[in-house]
This record gives C-alpha cells, sequence and structure tokens, in this order.
C-alpha cells in the first residue's frame, strides 16, 4: 500500500514540474500576434541567416504548412490551431536560442455603445461591447465630453466594459459626447455616441412586488411594490408607474398607468383564476420606461366550499320491537318483514310474490 501512495505522489509532483516548467519557458518566451489568414515569419533570436536550426511548438514537431529558410520559420495562412510555443534550437548541438508565444487573433471593429442613467440625476453609466471577437487581449480607451469639456470616467469595478460619469451640471442643453476606442496589437477602431441629458433617464424595474386576493371579494388582487432602490430622490424627482397583468389563460395584458402611488387594486379579475402581475417604472417628465419587474403570481379569493351531506336507503334503519321470534309464516301470508317495509316499492313487490307461492 505504502508502494502505490509513493508511486501516485511521485506521479503529481512529476506533473507538477512538468506545468510550472511551461510557465516558466512561457514566461521567458516573447509574444507574437498575428493576424489570422496571414502567413508569418517567426525569426529565432539573432542568428545570422545561413544558421540551421530545428523548430518545435509545445514540445513537439511543427506540423502545419510551413517553409523553413535559415534561422526563420514561415508558417502558412494562421488559423487558431497555430497558436503555441515555439523554440528554436540550433543545429547540431540543439542548444535553444529562442522562445515565440504565437497568439493568432483579429484587429477590433467598431465597438457598440450605449449611455443610461438608473440613478438620476446623481450620474449616467456608459457600457460598450465588440459584436466580433478577436480572440488577443483588447484593451478600450473612454472619452467623455460636455460642452467640449472633458468629464473624469469613473471604471467599473465589476464590470470591466462599464465606466460610471458624474452629471457636471442638471438641466443642461448641450450635448454630451461618449467616445469608446478598443485597441489590440493588431489594430484600433472607434465609436462616438452624442445624446442629452434627458434622453438617457430609465430607472431600473420596482421592487419587491406582491400581489394579494383580497378578502370575501371573489375579483379584486391587491398589489403593492416598492420603488427602485438605485434611485436616489424618489421625492424630488418622483416616478409613475405602468402595471400590467393578466390570467394565465389568455395572452392579452391589460394595463394601468399610475401616478407616484406604490400600490393599486385589480377590481376586474377573473374569479379563480391565477393572474400573472409585473410593473415598469418611469420619471414622471423625461427620460423612458425601465424594463419590466419580475413577474408574481396571484390568484383571487375563492370562498371555501360548503360540505355536502346525503343519505340513501342504506343508511335508514328500520325500528323493531324487542320480542320473540316470530313464527314462520304461512303459504299466502305476508311476512312481518312486508308489513314492516311497506314504504319500499321495490321490497312491497317482492312481498306479493312471496304470497302467491
Amino acid at each position: 500500500m505504502a508502494n502505490i501512495v509513493t508511486s501516485f505522489c511521485c506521479v503529481v509532483l512529476a506533473a507538477v514540474v512538468v506545468v510550472y516548467a511551461q510557465r516558466r519557458s512561457q514566461q521567458g518566451a516573447r509574444i507574437q500576434y498575428e493576424r489570422i489568414g496571414n502567413d508569418v515569419t517567426m525569426q529565432c533570436g539573432s542568428l545570422d541567416n545561413d544558421a540551421s536550426v530545428t523548430w518545435k511548438v509545445n514540445g513537439t514537431d511543427v506540423k502545419a504548412r510551413r517553409r523553413e529558410e535559415g534561422p526563420r520559420l514561415i508558417l502558412m495562412e494562421v488559423n487558431m490551431s497555430s497558436n503555441g510555443l515555439y523554440s528554436c534550437f540550433q543545429n547540431p548541438d540543439g542548444q535553444r536560442r529562442d522562445q515565440i508565444n504565437l497568439r493568432v487573433g483579429l484587429p477590433p471593429k467598431e465597438p457598440q455603445v450605449t449611455c443610461r442613467s438608473n440613478t438620476y440625476p446623481k450620474g449616467f453609466y456608459c457600457s460598450w461591447h465588440l459584436q466580433h471577437p478577436t480572440y488577443i487581449p483588447t484593451d478600450f480607451e473612454i472619452d467623455v465630453q460636455h460642452n467640449q469639456r472633458p468629464l473624469e470616467v469613473t471604471r467599473d469595478e465589476v464590470h470591466k466594459n462599464r465606466c460610471h460619469v458624474k452629471f457636471p451640471e442638471l438641466f443642461s442643453s448641450f450635448p454630451y459626447r461618449v467616445n469608446v476606442t478598443a485597441v489590440n496589437s493588431l489594430g484600433r477602431a472607434s465609436n462616438a455616441i452624442s445624446f442629452e441629458e434627458s434622453s438617457i433617464v430609465k430607472p431600473d424595474p420596482p421592487e419587491k412586488v406582491v400581489a394579494k386576493p383580497v378578502a370575501n371579494n371573489a375579483r379584486r388582487l391587491e398589489v403593492t411594490w416598492n420603488s427602485p432602490s438605485t434611485w436616489p430622490d424618489v421625492e424630488t424627482f418622483p416616478l409613475k408607474y405602468f402595471l400590467r397583468y393578466r390570467p394565465l389563460i389568455r395572452d392579452q395584458w391589460q394595463h394601468v398607468e399610475l401616478s407616484d402611488s406604490t400600490s393599486h387594486t385589480i377590481t376586474d379579475a377573473y374569479a379563480g383564476k391565477e393572474y400573472i402581475i409585473q410593473l415598469a417604472a418611469k420619471d414622471m417628465e423625461i427620460g423612458t420606461w425601465s424594463d419590466w419587474s419580475v413577474a408574481v403570481h396571484a390568484t383571487p379569493w375563492m370562498e371555501e366550499p360548503k360540505p355536502i351531506t346525503s343519505t340513501t336507503e342504506s343508511d335508514i334503519i328500520p325500528e323493531t320491537t324487542p320480542g320473540p321470534p316470530s313464527a314462520a309464516p304461512r303459504v299466502g301470508e305476508p311476512t312481518a318483514a312486508c308489513s314492516t317495509l311497506l314504504w319500499s316499492t321495490h321490497l312491497l313487490l317482492a312481498c306479493v310474490l312471496l304470497s302467491i307461492m
């Protein structure tokens, strides 16, 4: 058992050593970025043109389409499979002369940029993304100006493709201009947008939406909610709300627009039908509606069904008088049971038949 454990530990240790060595090798290698589809030339250090070298990629022979010219390796029409750590060894002693970490990718195209204020009047944020991947590290440069003056930009700590900007003043008639430039080792591309303050105001959806049935009313639902917690001053900059609801059995929504109230009673619900309910919010004067809140479900109040009682013939036990057993009836004479249960039509018929026999 001890030998098995020792062997396993040796294997794990060897694997760790190999990984560590590979990382050390990559750290010492220079990075070369190249565009997908191009022919790529890699030079083995500063060796002379008549030097003879052998190339390896990730420790194995190079199998891609290539051409070797002295200390140079030329890869033809590289693609993503061409990525790797290339090492060159001088012949005949086999001494390693250089290492190149080849990274294949694309230059960026124009980033898509959007800006929004969900914390009005404090400020706004802008976010951006590339519609097509570059496959290599790409950075972004952001420039925000208002009335031809640059504004301070704070990069978001969580979302790497987002920045925050404070409003320098409120109710300004001057537009804002945001320019985002994508940059990597193969190129750069920019996109700029302009907007007015009022056009980007969009609150977050209402929060903590609750829908409950109203007791003793089969057509009402009581809906309550909170204004979005990101909206900093609901007293000075009040919100209005848009409520929509429908029964699950139908696709058509019913809508109600409300002022700054945070509750509403639905009065036309179908009795006993489950409803789906959502809300949106908007500044009272400027901007656009928020996205819809998380859907909640509720069913109007229903009266508890009353218990139903019923009786059957088997539940009725005829009353009898205690006494000694009676004598067997004579032929042609009705039995005592027949005399007692004459109220039953079926038993009466049976008694008549007995009397005939």
